[in-house]
């Protein structure tokens, strides 16, 4: 039976998923090894099904960013799939324990392209707070989203290793109307933000080179883009590389075809893209 997709509706692709039962450590093991040793491509999918429930729910946990629903599933079923192909059974470990930062990392990468909210740095300290903050600001029963006690900044600052005037800094931002379209952000996700924070201290040499490896990234760029066929490089374009990033479901009625099927041309040009820009930078 093929693999679920959403040419139909979310609601009839979460029931869909059901058919696929949860899998013992044996099972799953077995059906590892036969698409691993034998390129069985029934066990292969087996496997892949038994664990779409575990990206629908790691999805729910990266809502909030205004980003469609369907559109984090299908990315994180983009990392099930590339972990189901490297997932070695002989280690012992279950493969939802393998697979989860798969697709963890999956979703985050569609969400640092396409989230609505204002881009900040992404500094160590910045990143824990952003994880962190307003789950540790409501345990320490510190409910107003525009000031932090003085206590709690000091608490905050042993727990995670920061300075007080980063979590004095990211309150504020935090708390701040244009920070998102959608005020409210996932407590417990794990999202990562787009670095544009321009370091000041960067002295002028370091400054000439940056600049002239951010030049031939560009070139890269537009040649890998130029080996694309037409179709390719509108959609890889128009979800990755542009501000306004279209849905798979805007591109599935544009171009007539499934989600499924945007999602995949997207996928495949994206690999075509990278393998190019790595042999550029090889020549």
């Amino acid at each position: 039976m093929a693999l679920p997709t959403f040419d139909t509706s979310l609601s009839t692709y979460l029931r869909e998923i059901q058919r696929y039962p949860l899998l013992s450590l044996e099972a799953e093991q077995d059906l590892a090894r036969r698409w691993r040793d034998k390129n069985d491509s029934a066990a292969f999918e087996q496997l892949i099904g038994s664990h779409l429930r575990l990206v629908v729910k790691m999805a729910k946990k990266a809502g909030g960013y205004g980003l469609q629903m369907a559109d984090l599933i299908a990315e994180g079923n983009i990392g099930l799939i590339d972990a189901a192909r490297k997932f070695d059974p002989d280690h012992g470990n279950r493969f939802s324990t393998y697979a989860i930062w798969w697709i963890r990392a999956a979703i985050q990468r569609y969400v640092l392209g396409n989230s609505s909210v204002v881009r900040l740095g992404t500094t160590a300290g910045q990143k824990k707070l952003f994880f962190n903050l307003r789950r540790l600001k409501g345990e320490l029963g510190e409910f107003d989203d525009d000031n932090i006690s003085g206590e709690a900044v000091t608490s905050i600052a042993e727990r995670l290793g920061v300075h007080a005037d980063e979590i004095i800094d990211m309150n504020g931002r935090l708390s701040r109307n244009d920070y998102s379209l959608n005020a409210t952000v996932a407590q417990d996700g794990e999202m990562k933000w787009q670095d544009t924070l321009v370091d000041e201290s960067v002295d002028v040499e370091a400054d000439l080179v940056g600049r002239d490896e951010l030049h031939h990234h560009r070139v890269y760029l537009q040649r890998g883009l130029s080996e694309l066929n037409e179709r390719e490089r509108d959609i890889l374009v128009r979800r990755r590389l542009t501000e306004d990033r279209k849905t798979l479901a805007d591109l599935s009625e544009e171009y007539g075809v499934s989600r499924e099927r945007i999602r995949q041309i997207e996928v495949a040009a994206f690999n075509k893209l990278k393998k190019s820009v790595r042999g550029q930078k090889d020549q």
